[in-house]
């Protein structure tokens, strides 16, 4: 039997999927690059915002929205729908890091069940792992729409832990977001934070039980007694 916990559940948007390559969606049709963050920040805004309001909307709603607002006002190379439907596409053609595969298949060599919780939709998930070739690593994908609340929500935590048939206790999640770390320990999941960047953690949400620099850390640091 593997050691406590039994299920590693993995972040999709940054922690597995290389963002990056959206920039340049938002070069393609005629707007700024440095505007990608500034929209992929909005919609997690906008997504808690309907939580903490008792309320809820898909990802891809909130991803099409919010691009439109932060669109405004920018001359474009071709219709408003076109370049928002161009934008939206490149999820599904997003690759992993590179130390996500490798990491992975280590994690699981463990014994451990891998699974996905995404505030994103399932069908993101499936086509990141699948083109990856790792989705058979994965037991289920997971997505916050089946949860009716957004991660960092403790009933994001909770669905998740109702799904694999176990207790938050014995889950660990693994995000590269401090405030997905922080909700999924409030939640009482143990946790593990990916910090490919060097950034410091805020010192205003719960510490995470593991920080690595890359997802090949991981295996060996869970396999350390204490």
């Amino acid at each position: 039997m593997p050691p406590a916990p039994s299920v590693v559940a993995f972040d999709v948007n940054e922690t597995l999927s290389d963002m990056s390559p959206m920039a340049g969606r938002f070069a393609d049709i005629g707007a700024p690059e440095h505007l990608s963050r500034v929209w992929f920040a909005s919609l997690l805004r906008d997504g808690f915002a309907l939580t903490a309001a008792g309320s809820q909307e898909r990802f891809a709603v909130l991803g099409a929205g919010t691009l439109r607002t932060v669109l405004a006002g920018f001359s474009l190379n071709r219709e408003l729908d076109a370049a928002v439907e161009h934008v939206m596409s490149g999820f599904m053609s997003l690759p992993l890091h590179p130390d996500v595969p490798a990491g992975v298949r280590s994690l699981r060599a463990t014994g451990r069940r891998l699974v996905t919780l995404s505030n994103g939709s399932t069908q993101v998930a499936e086509q990141l792992l699948s083109a990856a070739g790792i989705r058979e690593e994965f037991g289920q994908l997971l997505s916050v729409e089946d949860a009716g609340v957004w991660k960092p929500s403790r009933g994001a935590y909770d669905y998740a832990a109702k799904a694999c048939g176990t207790e938050p206790a014995d889950m660990l999640l693994v995000a590269v977001h401090p405030w997905d770390t922080d909700g999924a320990a409030r939640a009482g999941m143990r946790t593990a934070w990916v910090n490919r960047t060097g950034v410091a953690y805020p010192d205003y949400f719960t510490p995470p039980d593991h920080t690595v620099t890359a997802l090949g850390e991981l295996a060996p640091e869970l396999s350390r007694p204490g």
